[in-house]
């Protein structure tokens, strides 16, 4: 059974997040949640390190944050990945996540 509930995980510096990355998409956007990821697509694709750098801006964006402070620490060559948000606090995070999704 698909995990339902979105897996975040408290850093020392912030908080981690469990993303699926769908590359290839026809926008940039979080469109669910997927095994308790964030299900973020992307237009980019999956070759040389494009889609990850496409992952960190939308983040970035999303929250407002610099592009410095967000890092994949997890999977880099895999569509489920685990991405550090330094100095960003669970209640920023769910609060920038489109309505509905939780």
């Amino acid at each position: 059974m698909p995990e339902t509930r979105l897996k975040l995980k408290p850093a020392s510096t912030g908080i981690d997040v469990a993303i699926h990355v769908q590359p290839r998409a026809r926008r940039n956007e979080i469109s669910g949640l997927h095994n308790g990821a964030l299900k973020l697509k992307v237009v980019a694709f999956p070759v040389e390190d494009v889609a990850n750098r496409a992952v960190i801006q939308f983040f970035a964006s999303l929250l407002n944050v610099p592009k410095s402070r967000l890092k994949i620490i997890s999977g880099e060559k895999s569509r489920d990945k685990m991405l550090r948000l330094e100095g960003v606090s669970q209640p920023d995070l769910l609060s920038h996540l489109p309505p509905g999704l939780l």
